[in-house]
């Protein structure tokens, strides 16, 4: 038996899975206590349905503590960056365009050395181990937490950074520290960015982790814990402990693969409507198509691993206004929807009351929302449709229409007939696919570098990547005798010289089970 929980921005949803079926799903308000919800989910879950605390194997969790606190600017640590690539890169120092509330929050303390590496491994210069120990020592004294360490094409070459970060680890060895080859892909400021907030988020992720834990022991579960990761695998308390941002888009993906589990349906479109907003996203072989280019998060350019998915302002809770025409959203009430909201009692007009008028669905009291004019309520319902279904449309990559998944609370939102969509699903306990999509998820691994190829070498190449991603899956906590290949990418690069190929490739594989 498994336990999993999506906390998101209006709600907190919990289920609870005994191998392939679903006995229980609940949802509960997100509180600003986030560690506190969970226990409320779960106290919730125990009541639907009770379970002995010792049958449970493994408890997932996706959350959002650390991507609101970035965008927050909130309990962030003092962070110093280190960027080895003198007497290249130079003209763009570290933590350059990023929002400056965030720069303050973060204490940015920048600092350029020597070093770094060509696409095929050759130095740039050399590193000077006395010039770093000089910048790790002056960040300290200027208040440095956390040091987030990019050398340029460390995807390719890593030895720099980590020798940095045995330099600090011996001056400053309570310090944590991020490894940009680690965190993000090709391409140096995006990749030193998500290192930058990784390192910002260590204290933090400590912090959050320990009292998850305690979440769990306050209602005697003493099962593994694990967090979901961006790309729909999960990743263990310890490295979540170490790489937070990569739970940065849990929610999505965990709608996404909850979506594929709850309806059989591996190859869709996935429409998840929460409160506030729509999130559409595409799913492959069960997993969520990732974005081809670099994100921005808060205002900051990235590059590590994120599901492609387009959201539009149209929730449950969106406000509905008929000043000039038919504005729907993108201000919601949110959270409070099941108490300002008219058919609630309450006296805001909602995307929720404009269904229940309509007779889509059936939730508070539909008395509330009779007198409401039916050419408008029409009027509204027929704005929301058109805008999920424009957004449906724009996430295809064919003219041929799709299949259609639609989950979230909001569900109820989502048009019957689309013309871009073969069929509109809505699958049994899809208001929790969130939380479903956590408990399924699988341990995963991946390798995305460029690899100068030799004549004849190729599947020797291919084969040294494969196992690479495979060793990751196994480090994260999968059980090794389950682990496959799921996704191999590989783009040639005529631009650089020695054959060379960006290859990627994702391996995933089960948990082990406890009992």
């Amino acid at each position: 038996m498994k336990i999993g929980i999506d906390v998101g921005g209006t709600n907190t949803d919990a289920v609870l899975i005994d191998g392939t079926e679903v006995l229980a799903g609940v949802k509960s308000p997100t509180m600003s206590d986030v560690a506190l919800g969970i226990t409320e989910s779960l106290r919730r879950l125990q009541s639907a349905f009770p379970f002995d605390p010792t049958q449970i194997d493994a408890v997932m969790i996706g959350t959002t503590h650390f991507i609101n606190a970035l965008v927050e600017a909130e309990r962030l640590a003092p962070t110093a960056a280190i960027r080895l690539g003198l007497p290249a890169t130079s003209g763009l120092p570290p933590f350059v365009g990023w929002p400056t509330r965030i720069t303050d929050a973060v204490k940015a303390l920048p600092y350029m050395c020597h070093g770094g590496h060509e696409f095929d491994g050759r130095e740039i210069s050399p590193i000077d181990r006395e010039e770093v120990r000089r910048a790790v020592r002056d960040a300290v004294a200027r208040g440095a937490r956390s040091f987030a360490i990019s050398s340029v094409f460390s995807p390719v070459n890593p030895e720099f950074e980590q020798m940095a970060a045995e330099i600090i680890g011996i001056e400053f060895p309570e310090l944590p520290v991020s490894l940009s080859n680690e965190i993000g892909r090709v391409g140096l400021l995006e990749r030193e960015n998500a290192t930058i907030i990784n390192a910002a988020l260590r204290d933090l992720s400590a912090e959050v982790c320990s009292s998850l834990d305690q979440s769990l022991m306050a209602l005697d579960i003493n099962a593994p814990l694990f967090l979901s990761q961006n790309d729909g695998t999960l990743m263990d308390v310890d490295f979540a402990r170490k790489y937070p941002v990569a739970t940065f888009a849990s929610g999505p993906t965990n709608s996404m693969r909850g979506a594929a589990y709850l309806s059989g349906i591996k190859d869709c479109i996935v429409v998840d409507v929460g409160g506030t907003t729509t999130d559409v996203g595409v799913l492959q072989s069960g997993f969520p198509r990732e974005a081809a280019t670099e994100i921005e998060v808060a205002g900051i350019r990235t590059n590590f691993r994120m599901p492609d998915v387009l959201s539009v302002g149209v929730g449950g809770g969106s406000r509905i206004r008929f000043d000039d025409g038919v504005t729907v959203g993108p201000d919601s009430v949110g959270y409070r929807v099941t108490e300002e909201a008219l058919v609630f009692g309450g006296q805001t007009l909602t995307a929720t009351d404009i269904m229940v008028a309509a007779g889509d669905t059936v939730i508070g009291d539909p008395e509330r929302v009779k007198h409401l004019d039916r050419s408008l309520v029409y009027a509204a319902r027929d704005e929301i449709h058109r805008r999920i279904t424009e957004t449906v449309d724009r996430m295809r990559t064919s003219s041929d229409p799709v299949p259609v998944i639609a989950v979230g609370g909001g569900a109820f939102l989502v048009p019957e007939q689309m013309a871009c969509a073969s069929e509109v699903t809505r699958p049994a306990y899809s208001g929790v696919a969130n939380a479903i999509g956590a408990a399924i998820a699988q341990v995963g691994g991946e390798v995305d570098r460029i690899f100068a190829i030799p004549a004849g070498k190729r599947e020797e190449v291919l084969d040294q990547a494969r196992e690479e991603a495979i060793g990751k899956a196994i480090a994260a906590g999968a059980k090794a005798s389950t682990v496959q290949i799921v996704e191999i990418d590989e783009l040639p690069l005529a631009y650089l010289p020695g054959n060379a190929s960006r290859v990627r490739i994702k391996a995933v594989g089960d948990l082990p089970t406890s009992k």
